[in-house]
C-alpha cells in the first residue's frame, strides 16, 4: 500500500515520504512507481533544503581547514593577512578579515570569497 502524495509540511509527513522513497528506490524510470519515486524524491529534497539548510563554513574554520589540508602554519598566512600578531588575532577571532585579506586569501589559497565574507561565529 502506498502513501498519498501531498506536500511535506511536518516531520511526520517527511518521515512517511522518506519511507516511501526507500520502498520505491530502484523503480524503473517511466513506470508508475518510477514516476512516484521521482515526485516524492523532489518533495523530500525541497523539504530538506528548507528545513535543514547547509550553511557555508565559518571563515576562520575555513582558513584553519585550508592550513591543515595544505600543511601550512601561521607563518605561511603572513603573506595573506599580515604580521604574525595580526594572523593570531584573525585566527582567535579578535580581528575581522579585511577586504584586502579576503582578496589575498582567495587568490593565494583558493578559499571561496563567499565563505570568507561571512561573519565569524563567536564560539
Amino acid at each position: 500500500m502506498s502513501m498519498e502524495i501531498k506536500p511535506i509540511r511536518t516531520e511526520t509527513d517527511y518521515e512517511a515520504a522518506l519511507a516511501e522513497v526507500e520502498r520505491l528506490w530502484g523503480s524503473e524510470p517511466g513506470t508508475p512507481d518510477g514516476d512516484r519515486f521521482e515526485v516524492l524524491f523532489t518533495l523530500v529534497e525541497a523539504y530538506e533544503e528548507k528545513q535543514y539548510p547547509i550553511l557555508p563554513p565559518d571563515p576562520v574554520e575555513a582558513i584553519k581547514y585550508y592550513m591543515e589540508s595544505r600543511g601550512l602554519d601561521r607563518h605561511d598566512l603572513e603573506q595573506f593577512i599580515g604580521p604574525s600578531g595580526r594572523v593570531s588575532e584573525v585566527l582567535s577571532r579578535k580581528r575581522p578579515l579585511t577586504l584586502a585579506m579576503i582578496r589575498k586569501l582567495n587568490a593565494g589559497l583558493g578559499i571561496p570569497a563567499e565563505v570568507l565574507i561571512q561573519n565569524s561565529t563567536h564560539s
